[in-house]
């Protein structure tokens, strides 16, 4: 396999659930860069986490990214919480169980609680960090370019998801790069709309 630029990624999807579809800005434009992130993802082999927050109130992560469903994506933990970060117990076991440090990519809301907490927690820990600028939101679309210059300055990276998949896959030559452009081109459109939407900043 060719080098990776990106070492031991992992992708956290940070409660994307139904109950949030109507408060958050341009919630669908979310919900397709992590559905593209989770090809990408079975593309290059990366272990996925996913939170709920009180999902007996706010409901279930959304039915269309596949998480733990039949011919879905599996896994590596998929809990529900109430702190805002996602580092529960049950994803810091998780963690401790793949090679470490990771490199985290986020997506996810909201940008400037659960986002941003996690963000945080994840960098006291000595995981690098990615905030995938395409794939976060919040209810107020003016709370997001505040969170983001936040996590810059805490030492997360703020990056749209095409930059980091090719970051991710590193070269040309690696035997998954086809299957990956391949991704680039058929999201493409939606990769534009997510781009215009998310990151006026």
């Amino acid at each position: 396999m060719a080098h990776r630029r990106i070492n031991n990624p992992a992708l956290f999807i940070c409660d994307l659930q139904d109950k949030f579809r109507p408060a958050i800005h341009e919630f669908p434009r979310v919900v397709a860069t992590t559905q593209k992130l989770l090809r990408a993802s079975q593309i290059l082999n990366i272990p996925v986490f996913a939170t709920t927050q009180n999902k007996a109130r706010l409901g279930e992560t959304v039915s269309e990214l596949m998480l733990d469903a039949p011919g879905g994506i599996k896994t590596v933990v998929h809990a529900d919480k109430t702190l805002f970060s996602m580092l529960t117990p049950e994803v810091r076991t998780g963690i401790a169980s793949l090679n470490s440090p990771l490199s985290c990519v986020i997506v996810g809301i909201e940008s400037h609680i659960c986002v941003t907490q996690t963000a945080l927690d994840l960098l006291d820990e000595g995981h690098s960090v990615y905030v995938i600028a395409d794939g976060v939101s919040s209810v107020n679309k003016e709370e997001v370019p505040i969170a983001m210059a936040r996590l810059r300055h805490a030492g997360a990276q703020v990056v749209t998801s095409e930059s980091w998949m090719y970051e991710a896959v590193g070269d040309a030559k690696s035997p998954e790069f086809k299957e990956l452009i391949k991704l680039v081109k058929e999201s493409a459109e939606s990769t534009k709309d997510s781009l215009q939407s998310l990151c006026k900043i």
